[in-house]
């Protein structure tokens, strides 16, 4: 059995306690936070901890907290050659402390507290410059059922980068159309089983072939008469200009 230690009570570090709680083959020994961790018994039992002196020893010790804290946490780290990781999409592997093993353990997917997750739709990108560590960090995303794949630094960047155009970006469009829709009176929720079709169709269709709208047949009047609507929205008549200009250029 992997005994695991999570530093970081975030949306990650919640949501990653939780699974390694329930799952077989692994044994969550102690969660640290800075500062109080709210709920900590809520589906979980372990110790709490807020000192990093206090820390127990472990099989791994996952740093989950904001990308712009791993480097200082790690160097905070009172003992040496254990594997430490971080979870972050962007951050440099080297970055963590060299006093210890170093490695990465990327869940790939959007985390908020209030969402449940099955790690089972979790892709764990694993990363380590030893293959005993990476042997055990596969281990442990076995455990939570996660697809695993091992990958580097520059890979992983890229796939974060990509994964802020599928979510981040994507969600900020949600947003936009939920303001709209309210504007006229509309219900957001008329859009809904078109979101859901949308995402759907990429399981079977590549983007480029799922594509379809008005700037894709190069319809010039309904482009224009959408244009005229967002007069009042200049910001998201520019973001449309350019994302009808980039599907024109994708499609010829």
């Amino acid at each position: 059995m992997i005994s695991v230690v999570v530093l970081g009570a975030g949306h990650v570090g919640t949501h990653l306690c939780r699974a390694i709680h329930h799952a077989e083959n692994l044994r969550l020994i102690q969660w640290y936070n800075r500062s109080k961790i709210n709920n900590p018994t809520e589906h979980i039992t372990v110790e709490i901890c807020h000192n990093l002196n206090a820390l127990t020893t472990a099989d791994v010790y996952v740093i989950a907290v904001s990308d712009s804290a791993v480097e200082e946490l790690s160097n905070q780290i009172p003992f040496k050659d254990r594997l430490v990781v971080h979870t972050s999409g962007s951050v440099p592997m080297r970055l963590l402390n060299s006093k210890n093993r170093r490695g990465v353990f990327y869940p790939l997917q959007t985390f908020s507290k209030i969402a449940a997750i099955d790690f089972k739709n979790v892709p764990i990108c694993v990363e380590s410059t030893d293959k005993k560590d990476r042997n055990t960090l596969k281990q442990v995303a076995k455990a939570l059922n996660s697809p695993t794949y091992t990958i580097n630094s520059e890979q992983r960047q890229a796939l974060h980068l990509t994964a802020v155009f599928v979510n981040n970006f994507t969600n900020q469009l949600y947003r936009i159309a939920h303001e709209l829709t309210d504007e006229k009176g509309l219900d957001f929720d008329i859009l809904k089983p078109l979101i859901l079709e949308t995402a759907k169709k990429v399981q079977h269709l590549s983007p480029y072939m799922a594509q379809t709208g008005p700037a894709k047949r190069r319809d010039t009047k309904t482009i224009k008469t959408h244009l005229k609507l967002l007069e009042s929205h200049p910001n998201y008549k520019d973001l449309y200009e350019q994302l009808t200009k980039s599907i024109q250029k994708t499609h010829g």
